[in-house]
């Protein structure tokens, strides 16, 4: 399975993954990112992928968007985030530049761009943990405003994941040496 992703590495993605790990420690893989292709087979070659992405994200400029509130999918994963609240088309033009050639599918959900904070494993536990998240969330001192400067193309499943590819918005790709991470864990 191969996504894009982008990385969190603000005060703010620090707090979720800190917060990530207080209410659920069995899964602290994941770095705070925000998807922007959810896992998929390809439609050709990873090379040709990497390509496309390449392409449609050198003719993107980087972008700034401001984080929202705790939500969660329930009831249709017990996924809990963040909303991303001011910016969001960017992730959604983003999202359907790059959905598709090689990297389209057939998405079982609607695009919706979030910053995952943990997806536990049933209903009831995801709605325990959006009362825990809100306040704690509520109490982050740090900016909300994120800046989007790139897109990593990741390649793995469940929570093994690596980065192949870097690309930075409006410029050229960046190669990854294979570095093991955890961006995503089913739907988020």
């Amino acid at each position: 399975m191969y996504a894009a992703v982008t990385y969190v590495r603000s005060p703010a993605g620090m707090f979720v993954e800190e917060m990530r790990r207080d209410l659920h420690p069995a899964h602290t893989h994941a770095d705070a990112h925000i998807t922007v292709l959810p896992p998929r087979l390809l439609r050709g070659t990873e090379e040709a992928a990497i390509q496309q992405l390449t392409s449609i994200c050198q003719t993107v400029p980087p972008f700034d968007v401001t984080m929202g509130d705790v939500e969660s999918f329930v009831p249709a994963t017990p996924t809990v985030f963040i909303r991303v609240a001011h910016g969001a088309y960017r992730f959604r033009e983003l999202h359907d530049q790059l959905n598709s050639g090689a990297l389209h599918c057939n998405e079982p959900w609607p695009y919706m761009p979030h910053l995952t904070i943990v997806k536990m494993d049933s209903l009831e536990q995801a709605r325990n943990v959006v009362q825990l998240a809100r306040p704690r969330w509520d109490s982050c001192d740090d900016s909300r405003r994120i800046r989007i400067e790139s897109v990593t193309f990741v390649k793995g499943m469940g929570e093994r994941w690596m980065d192949l590819a870097t690309v930075k918005l409006g410029q050229s790709p960046i190669r990854q040496e294979s570095s093991e991470t955890g961006p995503r864990q089913g739907k988020t």
